[in-house]
């Protein structure tokens, strides 16, 4: 365990609980600094276990169009990645207990040299980095610089993966395994809800660090029936998406997302993992 590994001490008290984790997904910066800094602030109070940060970048790929809007209107808003660092240290001033994981490209990062925004990722208060378009086979530039040693390193699996490419994927993670249920983008839903249970079960079988679900769970519902047999629950696009439907309208929109939250921890604080 690294020190002060908060992922890992979350994990643990939840396993003891035998509940999965409410890991929350918001964009920094979105729609505005000082509402996305209220909205993460509030999480915790509403059950939240984990939080994940998303980075704006402006060719965000593996996303949907809820999250490709939501990183247009961060910088539009005139969010950077500097802004998106002090979201975290902002945080932190009173929190020094819930995870935060930072989620995005790599390109800004390279921008800013791996290294350098490692070094600033952890001393804002940052858990874990969770670099979409950054797949094991690319690995040399973070073990160069000895980053799993800082910071914990997520990596993704897909309902695709075999079993060969899984271990060389969690030879290279740290924190947790991020379990993109969909063979798609952000945004979209989970149709058979049973596949991907079979599907993560057997998965499941050759991990020993916790492994979460995201994508697609876009109603509490399916939340909770996620959470009987995840480790931890990702909900990110239905979060976004009330932000979304405020428009320029900010009047009450952390709050309308921190209820929505709520709703989300009832259902998925409700199952016991099998």
């Amino acid at each position: 365990m690294k020190k002060f590994d908060r992922i890992s001490e979350t994990f643990s008290y939840l396993k003891e609980k035998n509940k999965s984790a409410m890991i929350a997904f918001l964009t920094a910066g979105d729609p505005t600094f000082k509402i996305s800094l209220e909205i993460v602030k509030g999480m915790p109070a509403r059950g939240v276990d984990i939080i994940e940060i998303g980075m704006p970048f402006s060719d965000p790929m593996a996303d949907g169009e809820t999250i490709q809007k939501s990183y247009k209107r961060s910088l539009m808003a005139g969010n950077n990645m500097d802004k998106t660092l002090k979201l975290i240290s902002s945080f932190r001033k009173k929190n020094k207990t819930t995870p935060i994981v930072l989620m995005g490209y790599f390109n800004p990062i390279y921008y800013i040299g791996v290294k350098n925004f490692v070094s600033k990722a952890i001393n804002a208060g940052a858990d874990g980095l969770l670099i979409v378009d950054f797949p094991p086979e690319v690995d040399s530039e973070i073990n160069k610089n000895e980053i799993k040693k800082k910071i914990n390193f997520i990596r993704l699996a897909t309902p695709t993966t075999n079993k060969n490419r899984l271990k060389k994927i969690i030879a290279s993670t740290s924190g947790f395994l991020y379990y993109v249920s969909i063979t798609g983008i952000t945004g979209n839903e989970i149709r058979n809800v049973d596949f991907i249970r079979k599907k993560y079960m057997e998965l499941k079988k050759s991990i020993n660090i916790p492994f979460v679900v995201g994508f697609g769970i876009n109603t509490p519902k399916k939340a909770m029936q996620v959470a009987e047999y995840s480790d931890g629950v990702v909900i990110g696009s239905a979060l976004v998406r009330e932000i979304e439907k405020c428009g320029k309208n900010h009047k009450d929109v952390a709050n309308k997302v921190l209820n929505l939250i709520s709703k989300y921890v009832k259902a998925i604080k409700k199952a016991r993992i099998n």
